[in-house]
């Protein structure tokens, strides 16, 4: 009997047995990191990359992860745009953390532990007064390399950081789809105002033209497809709802890259399953002659994130053809296991040489880690 059917049998009867969901949530997750096998051929030099490896953007900072970089290829060298998290050392009986004012200017927020109005049970975000605020304040770097494994920062290449108020509190997991001879970037911009995806573009990685959110809270990983379909723009998306839906993936249409519509929801959660509590996007889809192969990240409740794929029709990418029922790649090394967040894989960046699909992905929300796939073999796991 397939796992789902055993999870599915379970949960009708687990009142009857007297499961608690926290109970059976713990046995789900065990049941399913014994069973789940994945299909990457990771990079014996993992990780290639760990937060001692660079420097901090500026004197009083310190960085304490490297997560999920964007991906592409210029000037014949495979590159990295690398979310790089930094806090601030931190001392006994305070909290310290960064945010950028709208200048991009970075300011320090002092608050006492025992502050009543302080709540702090999250290493990543923390209330104060009501508001929320990230612990790290994240920017995104250039490194490249010559053989896809040994990267390292070239110079006369800047950082990339948050400009105004809508990325008072950094950007994040950068999307990368060249169309023509323009680079899109595709990233996640917070603030207190909310969660949003904002875009640049660049033709030479020095200069960027700053294209403003084109798509407001609370959305995130978005992905636009790397050539027009029926003389459109299309992007992969995923607005959030707290109290009704769930964390789904979109697709949105657009005449010029910049103003979106006609939404449509084309990718859920699903019950018992590996990706039970949200989906999101992983990098730009990729063309074969059976339709638009996309990878993307799911999660289930706790919060334990693997690689999954589906296919989209090439003409008609609103239509979903197929879907994997098991992960392509699960948390298993060490060091997508134990990190800042345990038990994370995140790709939002790959580079495609034929049949070779060459994933890199943040790993337990520290490192960044690369793997090999072969197309046709995901391909072959679509149901």
């Amino acid at each position: 009997m397939g796992g789902f059917f055993i999870f599915k049998a379970l949960a009708s009867f687990k009142i009857l047995l007297g499961v608690s969901k926290k109970t059976f949530l713990y046995i789900q997750l065990t049941y399913e990191k014994a069973t789940m096998k994945d299909i990457a051929r990771r990079f014996p030099e993992n990780p290639l990359l760990k937060p001692s490896n660079l420097l901090p953007s500026s004197i009083g900072l310190q960085v304490i992860c490297l997560l999920n970089p964007g991906v592409f290829v210029f000037e014949d060298k495979t590159w990295l745009l690398v979310r790089v998290a930094e806090n601030i050392p931190q001392k006994e009986g305070v909290i310290f953390f960064p945010i950028a004012n709208a200048l991009g200017q970075i300011e320090i927020i002092e608050i006492s532990l025992d502050d009543p109005d302080l709540i702090a049970d999250d290493a990543r975000v923390i209330t104060y007064k009501g508001q929320d605020y990230l612990t790290t304040l994240s920017h995104l770097r250039l490194l490249c390399s010559d053989d896809g494994v040994h990267f390292y920062e070239p110079d006369d290449y800047p950082l990339i950081t948050g400009i105004g108020y809508l990325e008072q509190f950094g950007i994040e997991d950068c999307r990368v789809s060249k169309i023509d001879n323009t680079y899109h970037l595709t990233y996640t911009a917070v603030s207190n105002s909310g969660v949003g995806v904002g875009l640049r573009t660049t033709t030479d990685w020095k200069t960027f033209e700053q294209k403003g959110m084109i798509f407001p809270p609370h959305n995130k990983d978005c992905a636009i497809f790397e050539e027009r379909i029926n003389g459109k723009y299309y992007a992969l998306h995923r607005p959030s709802s707290k109290e009704i839906g769930g964390n789904y993936i979109w697709i949105a249409e657009s005449p010029d890259g910049l103003h979106w519509g006609n939404h449509q929801c084309i990718i859920k959660t699903r019950e018992h399953h590996w990706d039970s509590a949200r989906v999101g996007a992983g990098a730009a889809p990729i063309k074969t002659e059976f339709g638009w192969l996309e990878i993307y990240h799911g999660a289930n409740a706790e919060n334990f994130y693997c690689l999954g794929a589906f296919l989209m029709d090439l003409d008609h990418p609103t239509k979903v053809i197929s879907r994997t029922v098991k992960p392509i790649m699960i948390p298993t090394e060490s060091y997508e296991t134990s990190g800042f967040f345990g038990g994370v894989v995140f790709t939002n960046g790959h580079v495609v040489d034929g049949d070779q699909l060459t994933i890199y992905y943040g790993a337990a929300d520290e490192f960044v880690c690369g793997a090999h796939f072969s197309i046709k073999e995901i391909l072959s796991l679509l149901e």
